[in-house]
């Protein structure tokens, strides 16, 4: 956890992850930025991936003033009832008086602490700056370059970087270089990758349509899970901004095998 005695306020605290992320920007699939109110002074941020009641009940115990999350509470096409899940995890919220604040697409697509971002740094993937390091709708996804003797080798990588079993489709055995990343649920961004001449494409999920396609095309496809390509972007979010703030952050991993 970093440690700071600074305290800001939560507009304060709004703005300056608004100005960061640019939400505005974004088409998306649920409100981004702040989704709970709770106390008007920010001392404690706690950064997670998924606003769940397990992680809620961790910031509590963390004596948390603010959440920030790349999946919130509220996703399109949900019928507005507070009941169950959705009661059980508001309700904490609110007798604890924390923000809770979430940013899905533009935590994904940050050029330096995103996911993406994030993800491509880890395995030394070289993305260019700007609309040549970027493919997809909304330029979500990212691509660039790092070579590989075979896509075996660097499913290993991936394995032993994120402690967990990938999915390879295609010619395990084949060299790569050019790398298209788009994490979490991201399969549709495939033939966008494929498009913009990727030897692999790299994301959370596969669905049935994209392992026939990986084997047409000749285009390797690595599902390496949805939480676990997304755990690194909420945190250097975080770390960021409470830098810049001078609040305390602490990162909380709540384990997720999706």
């Amino acid at each position: 956890m970093s440690s700071s005695s600074g305290v800001v306020t939560r507009q304060q605290l709004c703005t300056t992850l608004d100005q960061l992320l640019e939400p505005s920007l974004f088409r998306d699939y649920g409100p981004n930025g702040l989704q709970v109110e709770g106390k008007a002074e920010i001392r404690r941020l706690v950064s997670g991936v998924t606003a769940s009641l397990a992680l809620i009940d961790a910031a509590i115990a963390a004596r948390a003033d603010a959440i920030l999350v790349h999946h919130g509470l509220f996703w399109r096409g949900q019928d507005g009832r507070v009941t169950g899940w959705m009661k059980q995890r508001l309700s904490r919220l609110l007798a604890h008086d924390i923000n809770l604040l979430a940013y899905h697409l533009p935590l994904d697509a940050h050029p330096r602490l995103g996911n993406n971002a994030q993800l491509a740094d880890r395995l030394g993937v070289v993305v260019p700056d700007g609309p040549e390091g970027r493919f997809g709708e909304q330029s979500l996804g990212f691509i660039g370059e790092r070579p590989w003797a075979s896509m075996a080798d660097m499913a290993s990588d991936i394995e032993l970087l994120l402690g967990r079993p990938v999915t390879l489709v295609g010619d395990a055995q084949r060299p790569v270089r050019r790398i298209a990343l788009c994490t979490g649920g991201a399969q549709s961004y495939f033939e966008a990758a494929i498009a913009a001449g990727a030897d692999v494409f790299v994301t959370g999920e596969i669905s049935e349509p994209q392992a026939h396609l990986a084997q047409e095309c000749g285009v390797g496809y690595l599902a390496c899970g949805h939480h676990a390509t997304e755990r690194f972007g909420a945190p250097a979010v975080g770390a960021h901004v409470a830098a810049l703030l001078g609040l305390e952050h602490q990162f909380i991993e709540i384990p997720n095998p999706a």
